[in-house]
């Protein structure tokens, strides 16, 4: 079977989306692309940004393949599954421009995830995947396209919504090396979160890890890349290995946390790479730091969210460590990684008096620490069970009514006011 998988070319105006807007590798797609041509299928890898095509052009792509089963993401690639943009205009605009022309449609991604049914109306699409998807959309070819048996789909019947099953988690533990094409790296310019110097040769990412040990409310993560894995480290240094052949000189680890392990840090040292991570700080100890800079860390990104232990605690953070401790190890990282970076997020127990002057502190020792940021209650995370229950077919529309409610100021990355989600969504309604 010819399988299309297409990442389409996105449009944050005026979204929530505090992600990066920059081109990223579509990890899930290539995935998904090696295990259908390990079935015996054909798998077209299209990417907007990385192909330099508009959605209308991607589409063609497509319908000039004969594809018989085309999917699209609703997310721009597992980087930022869990902080996706609430709205799905970019992939219904290429949905639309496809016009039926690429077979059976399928939407992998957290919406669909999530809200299923909702996702469906949205998208008019034939099916939705339900959590990590390339191992599924193998199984889909198989089966020519027929969801049926096949867990983590759902589709309409009339009127009813079929599932099989819930959301799935994919192996991931056993992932064989990827092989991007050479155009694709040779534009991937973008070195993502990176700050201590300016690229001048291809940035890529990877995946160490998937999912998270720890339950922490804000994170959106419920119906996918949940179960902490750990990917095997001989497949992991051949991709990196293969990146590096292409030219390759930063990497972005995309794992929810980069815990410490020391044989992947010594790995990394023996090659010439220089990676960014996200973590938490209070899992690292001042050796594993030194270790960490060593194997070519420049970017920390350090989930602290909130400075109080009550803060934290309501947070669901289960930190090892006091502000000041938390303090004291930014500032150890630092001295041996150029680039790190405290999150914060706005809660309501955080004075802000003390939230400038803990800034003002790590600045003063070359620690980034953002100004906080609103919390988006994502569908996927424990805030929004807490705050609604279960998620329903209006779930996505209830959280971005909360939130643009909540808060005058937004991320500091957004130069646009937000607008209500049905205005962002208005070509999806009466799909």
């Amino acid at each position: 079977m010819r399988v299309a998988l297409v990442n389409p070319r996105w449009d944050f105006t005026n979204s929530i989306y505090f992600g990066c807007p920059e081109s990223h590798l579509p990890l899930e797609l290539g995935y998904a692309a090696q295990r259908l041509e390990e079935a015996g299928h054909e798998a077209l890898l299209l990417d907007g940004q990385l192909d330099g095509l508009e959605n209308e052009a991607l589409a063609d792509r497509v319908a000039d393949a004969g594809a018989g089963l085309t999917v699209v993401t609703t997310a721009p690639t597992y980087l930022f599954w869990r902080c996706a943009q609430p709205e799905l205009r970019t992939p219904r605009a290429f949905l639309d421009a496809l016009g039926g022309r690429g077979g059976r449609t399928v939407a992998v991604g957290p919406h669909g995830s999530v809200t299923p049914a909702a996702t469906l109306e949205k998208l008019g699409v034939d099916l939705v995947v339900r959590g990590e998807c390339e191992e599924v959309i193998a199984r889909l070819a198989d089966a020519g396209g027929e969801p049926f048996g096949i867990a983590g789909t759902a589709w309409r019947d009339g009127d009813d919504l079929e599932r099989e099953g819930g959301p799935v988690a994919a192996t991931f533990v056993d992932q064989k090396a990827l092989f991007w094409p050479d155009a694709w790296i040779a534009r991937h310019a973008h070195h993502h979160h990176r700050f201590d110097a300016r690229p001048d040769v291809p940035g890529a990412e990877v995946e160490a890890s998937r999912g998270c040990p720890y339950s922490c409310s804000f994170c959106a993560k419920l119906d996918y890349r949940d179960k902490y894995r750990r990917r095997e480290l001989g497949p992991l240094m051949e991709e990196i290995d293969r990146l590096i052949a292409q030219g390759v000189g930063y990497i972005y680890f995309v794992d929810e946390i980069f815990l410490p392990q020391k044989p992947l840090l010594e790995a990394l040292a023996a090659r010439d790479i220089v990676f960014g991570v996200q973590t938490r700080i209070d899992l690292w100890s001042p050796p594993m730091l030194q270790l960490l800079g060593e194997a070519g860390c420049v970017s920390i990104e350090a989930g602290v969210e909130s400075l109080t232990p009550e803060g934290r605690d309501a947070l669901d953070k289960k930190c090892r460590m006091a502000t000041d401790e938390l303090a004291e190890r930014l500032i150890t990282a630092r001295r041996f990684v150029p680039f790190v970076q405290a999150n914060l997020i706005a809660t309501a127990g955080d004075d802000p008096a003390l939230v400038a002057l803990w800034r003002e502190r790590l600045r003063g020792a070359g620690v980034w620490a953002n100004d906080p940021v609103p919390l988006y209650p994502y569908p996927s995370s424990p805030d929004y069970h807490k705050r609604w229950g279960a998620p329903d077919d209006a779930a996505w529309e209830r959280a971005h009514e909360h939130y643009l409610a909540q808060f005058e100021r937004f991320s500091d990355i957004q130069d646009q006011r937000p607008l209500p989600l049905p205005e962002l969504e208005a070509a999806c309604r009466g799909a």
